[in-house]
């Protein structure tokens, strides 16, 4: 039997759409790319969720790398990983790029 191994970009690409998985976490991507600087305030004071929930899903998005927070008494900051993003940018446009149908031969 054959041990495959998953391609560097397959195993990014899965990471990243893991962690986008939740409509909540979509909305905190959201909030945070349409700040100007690092946003300081309470994210959950910005969605209709408790503050446990949002740290929860603020901790995918930082394990991801998707985003990126510091500390700073008595409020974290929290910012888009603007390299991450990027990376992701082009793993997601590469590979639906990839995947569009051609043709007549696709299934309907």
């Amino acid at each position: 039997m054959k041990d495959k191994q998953y391609a560097l970009e397959e195993e990014q690409i899965a990471r990243f759409a893991k962690a986008m998985g939740h409509p909540a976490r979509i909305a905190i991507l959201n909030f945070l790319a349409k700040q100007k600087t690092c946003y300081f305030g309470e994210i959950h004071e910005e969605l209709p969720i408790s503050k446990a929930t949002v740290s929860q899903h603020l901790k995918e998005l930082k394990d991801a790398g998707l985003i990126q927070g510091e500390i700073e008494t008595p409020k974290v900051k929290y910012c888009i990983n603007r390299e991450n993003w990027g990376i992701a940018n082009n793993l997601f446009g590469t590979f639906f790029g990839e995947l569009t149908c051609k043709g007549k031969k696709c299934c309907q």
